[in-house]
C-alpha cells in the first residue's frame, strides 16, 4: 500500500505524519527540534518508521517549515513548500469550508484567509517572539508553572490583569511588576493569555477580515486559556482540531502525494553523513556568505551566492 511522508520542521518543534491514499494519518510524531533540525528529523523518521506497518511503501516525501530546504535535501523530498501553502492544504482536507486559519507556533505566527478553498490573503509575524509558544514557555518557567497547566489555570481567573505583550521585554517587566504587587497567579496567567490574543489580532490580524469558520492551529492552540479569549474577543466559535499541531505536516504530505512519482523512498537515513560548511566568498566586494551542503561527502547544493563563483570549491 502506498503512503506519503510530510515533515514540518520548525524552530521549536518538528512534526511528521505519514498518510495513505485517502489522506488518513497512518502514524505521526511531534518532537523538539532542539536547535538541530537534521538530528531532529533523523529521530523523527526513525520513530515514524518503527510505527509503520511493513505493508506500506513510501511513494512521496514533502517538507515545509523554516528548515524545509535543508531537510528536503536530506530526505530527497519530491516537493518543498512554505508553511502558508502546507497549512492551507492540510486544513482544507478536513475543513473544506474554512475561511480563516489562525496559527501560533513556537517562534512565529500567521493568519491565512481563504475563499472557496483559495488563499486570498495572509500575514506572518516573525520579527518578535512576543505572543508565541516560546514566549509562553518562558513565562511559565518564570512563574514556576508547568506549560501544560498554563491554560487550565487561566480558566480559573475571574479578573485577568492587563499585561503589555506587544514586546517580550515589556511583557516580562509588566508580569514581574504584577506579581510583586500581589496579583493572583491565575489572574496573571489569564492576563498573559488574553494579551497574546490581543497582540495577535492587532499585529498579525491587523486589517484582516476574520470570517467563520475559524480554525486555530499550532502548539499554542492546545492552550485552552488562549482559545477562550480568541472566542471571547472575536465573538465567534473557534475550532481546534485534535491534530491542530500537525496541519502543516499533513498538508505537505498531501502535496507530496499529488506530486508523486514511481520512486520508492527509503527511510533508513540514520547513517547518512549530512554536513554544512559556511564560508565567505572573496571573489568580489559582495563578500557573499556561502553555505555548502554535503551529503555523504558529495556537494549537493550551495546557498547565499549571487553568482556561480567558487560554489563547487
Amino acid at each position: 500500500m502506498n503512503c506519503y511522508l510530510g515533515v514540518d520542521i520548525g524552530s521549536i518543534s518538528t512534526k511528521g505524519v505519514i498518510i495513505d491514499d485517502n489522506n488518513n494519518i497512518v502514524t505521526s510524531s511531534y518532537i523538539w527540534t532542539e536547535g538541530n533540525p537534521v538530528n531532529a528529523v533523523k529521530k523523527l523518521v526513525a520513530i515514524l518508521k518503527n510505527n509503520l506497518d511493513d505493508k506500506y511503501v513510501i511513494k512521496g516525501i514533502g517538507t515545509t517549515g523554516s528548515a524545509r530546504k535543508l531537510i528536503g535535501l536530506l530526505l530527497n523530498a519530491n516537493i518543498v513548500k512554505n508553511e502558508i501553502m502546507a497549512h492551507a492544504v492540510g486544513t482544507l482536507s478536513l475543513y473544506p469550508d474554512v475561511k480563516t486559519i489562525l496559527e501560533i507556533g513556537g517562534q512565529d505566527s500567521k493568519i491565512i484567509l481563504l475563499n472557496n478553498g483559495i488563499i486570498t490573503d495572509y500575514a506572518m509575524n516573525t520579527l518578535c517572539a512576543a505572543g508565541t509558544g516560546s514566549f509562553l514557555s518562558s513565562q511559565a518557567k518564570r512563574l514556576n508553572i508547568a506549560i501544560e497547566d498554563f491554560g487550565p489555570l487561566a480558566l480559573k481567573s475571574t479578573n485577568p490583569v492587563k499585561i503589555a505583550a506587544r514586546c517580550t521585554v515589556f511583557a516580562e517587566s509588566d508580569l514581574i511588576h504584577k506579581a510583586q504587587v500581589g496579583y493572583k497567579k491565575e489572574d496573571i496567567v489569564a492576563g498573559l493569555c488574553k494579551s497574546i490574543v490581543l497582540n495577535y489580532l492587532n499585529n498579525v490580524g491587523k486589517g484582516k477580515k476574520i470570517k467563520s469558520p475559524v480554525i486555530f492551529q499550532g502548539g499554542v492552540s492546545k492552550n485552552v486559556g488562549v482559545l477562550k479569549y480568541f472566542k471571547e474577543i472575536l465573538n465567534m466559535d473557534v475550532i481546534v482540531d485534535p491534530n491542530s499541531h500537525l496541519m502543516g505536516a499533513l498538508g505537505i504530505a498531501i502535496l507530496a502525494k499529488k506530486n508523486k512519482t514511481d520512486k520508492v523512498y527509503d527511510l533508513n537515513i540514520q547513517d547518512i553523513d549530512f554536513l554544512t560548511k559556511a564560508s565567505e566568498c572573496k571573489g568580489c566586494s559582495n563578500n557573499c556568505e556561502i553555505l555548502r551542503i554535503y551529503k555523504d561527502h558529495k556537494l549537493v547544493d550551495s546557498w547565499g551566492n549571487r553568482c556561480d563563483k567558487y560554489i563547487k570549491n
